[in-house]
């Protein structure tokens, strides 16, 4: 989960103000991150309740990136505020003993001068994971997408690289998104294939809601020649997202890397998700340094 090790030590007072932790979780058993009225199983219901414990209050638990239904973290961020002093070991194994086993929080840590989970953050990256077999995954059945179509990753990354810098992204914006605006800056896309699986890794400074999902849709149009390669350029400029196809399935998509500016002392991530890694090099998995960070939000509602 991390580049380096993070040890969980005693001899640190954390807490009396922001705490942020560092988390993974298994989405398929999750209705997405935020709690829901109706009552279904959420990953911030289940993790506030866990901190609660160890906190000994109330907490509103602030996340880096809301995911979907189905959709995973090898890597999630939250903040939130405390007068309850723990060390490391405390909160980390405290909250992870209050924890369903789809859940498992891995370091604690003061969330230093202004730090906050979702508007400090200068990147995301996720990665989009297809079985491509004529058959379906049985043991890994909701940790990937599939498809029986053979893909071709050399096409698919081809056109993707058409995304790549500042755009509005309306063609690949849900329907119910909320965002003030569809324009997003794209740092890097790469489409590349491992063995039996095709491999979407994406990285920008944010995301509309369900842009990953769209844009692996799209691109396994192309990479099964139902699209030729200038499609892709072609839906982006139309910014229409009737005409963009259709949205890949939560199962295969991990977020797996949020960037934060060095002096808020967040640990850096190595990219997953753990099955994954080892199908890249320690550079591929590596943070991207991002090129262009626009300028800070400030929340509206802390």
């Amino acid at each position: 989960m991390f580049l380096e090790p993070q040890q969980l030590t005693t001899d640190n007072a954390i807490g009396d103000g922001r705490v942020a932790l560092a988390f993974e979780y298994d989405g398929r058993q999750f209705h997405g991150w935020q709690s829901q009225k109706s009552g279904l199983r959420s990953v911030q219901a289940e993790l506030t309740r866990a901190v609660e414990k160890v906190a000994d209050h109330p907490v509103d638990l602030v996340c880096a990136g809301r995911t979907d239904a189905g959709v995973h973290a090898s890597y999630q961020i939250v903040h939130f505020e405390t007068p309850s002093i723990r060390n490391r070991r405390s909160w980390v194994l405290g909250v992870n003993t209050a924890l369903p086993d789809d859940i498992a929080v891995h370091w604690a840590g003061n969330g230093t001068g202004d730090f906050h989970a979702r508007f400090s953050a200068i990147y995301r990256r996720y990665r989009y994971v297809i079985y491509n077999s004529p058959v379906r995954p049985g043991i890994q059945r909701g940790q990937v997408s599939w498809t029986y179509r053979p893909l071709d990753a050399g096409r698919m990354h081809e056109a993707a690289q058409a995304l790549v810098g500042e755009h509005d992204f309306s063609s690949f914006r849900a329907a119910g998104c909320q965002s003030r605006t569809p324009v997003r800056f794209l740092e890097r896309i790469s489409v590349s294939h491992k063995g039996t699986f095709v491999v979407i890794d994406v990285q920008a400074n944010a995301f509309v809601h369900h842009m990953v999902r769209n844009i692996a849709g799209a691109l396994m149009a192309v990479g099964s020649g139902q699209r030729p390669v200038s499609w892709i350029r072609d839906i982006l400029e139309v910014r229409d997202r009737t005409l963009a196809g259709v949205t890949a399935p939560p199962q295969g998509l991990y977020l797996v890397d949020v960037g934060y500016p060095k002096e808020f002392g967040i640990p850096s991530a190595e990219c997953g998700p753990g099955f994954l890694a080892p199908w890249f090099t320690r550079a591929e998995n590596v943070p991207i340094e991002p090129t262009h960070i626009h300028p800070k939000q400030r929340p509206e509602n802390p």
